[in-house]
């Protein structure tokens, strides 16, 4: 795996490394090892499957609160989405700023989102897969949201958001 630090604190892109032959490839997706020589956290206790039928479906962002706060591992494994981390966590150099990557079934690309940072993305085709691992179970009372246009994180999507849940819609706007 090749491990690459985005200008989040914390936030990893992921790249497989690749054992090409006649078949096609093999790869490690996950690999406790690399993920400690890293200082990534695992402990994945849940794994979680999403499917956005129409290109501009907006999910997140989400995040959970202690003692509940998750890592996540975002994989897209068919259609492609713009993928954002936003940095929730105070004492952070990298606070109130975010980052994004294109992950898609074709580049294989993973992003890491460390606890303390809320999570979304937005489906650039129809038919659009999500696979992602959690280090901890969803518990409604702790989770969290921003809004996908909240000013104050001034976050760009590529492309416009034309679905989105009434709950995404309705998280408060950030205020300090």
């Amino acid at each position: 795996m090749i491990v690459s630090e985005t200008s989040i604190t914390g936030v990893c892109v992921i790249e497989l490394e690749r054992q090409t032959d006649e078949r096609g490839f093999f790869s490690r997706a996950w690999c406790a090892e690399e993920f400690e020589a890293h200082r990534l956290r695992a402990g994945f206790v849940q794994a979680n499957i999403s499917l956005s039928k129409k290109k501009g479906t907006l999910r997140g962002l989400h995040y959970q609160i202690k003692p509940r706060e998750e890592v996540k591992l975002i994989r897209c494994t068919k259609g492609a989405i713009y993928d954002v981390a936003l940095d929730l966590r105070p004492t952070s150099p990298t606070y109130r700023k975010w980052a994004a990557v294109e992950l898609s079934a074709e580049n294989y690309k993973m992003l890491y989102v460390p606890e303390g940072c809320a999570h979304g993305y937005l489906t650039l085709i129809d038919d659009t897969e999500v696979f992602y691992p959690a280090t901890q179970c969803y518990a409604s009372e702790y989770e969290r949201g921003v809004r996908f246009d909240d000013p104050a994180f001034e976050i760009k999507w590529p492309i416009n958001v034309e679905i989105i849940s009434k709950k995404d819609k309705a998280w408060p706007w950030h205020v300090e």
